[in-house]
């Protein structure tokens, strides 16, 4: 099994995605205050910039939103089924002997 520092690729990978992602966002909206206030655009055009800019980054995290919610409700329902006994063969009765 490969490992890098004792995690598995899926641990790094979901990791890099949430906290690696998620910085990225944030030093986003850092650009965009810095944006908005050297230019001087005021509230409204502030607004706007946070509105246009930063509309992606509500989409992504929809996304994640979607995904742990959909990933919950599998999760839900595989614990409420059971699976189908070992042998589902049909059982026949043995034959019985025929005296008289």
């Amino acid at each position: 099994m490969n490992t890098l520092f004792g995690f598995t690729e899926a641990q790094v990978t979901s990791f890099g995605l949430t906290v690696g992602v998620g910085g990225l966002m944030a030093y986003m909206l850092f650009i965009i205050g810095q944006l908005a206030w050297e230019s001087k655009a005021g509230k409204f055009g502030t607004f706007v910039l946070f509105l246009a800019l930063g509309l992606s980054m509500v989409g992504f995290i929809t996304k994640l939103i979607i995904e742990k919610v959909i990933e919950h409700r599998i999760d839900e329902k595989r614990a409420h089924t059971t699976p189908p006994p070992a042998s589902a063969e049909r059982q026949t009765p043995a034959p019985t002997s025929l005296q008289n």
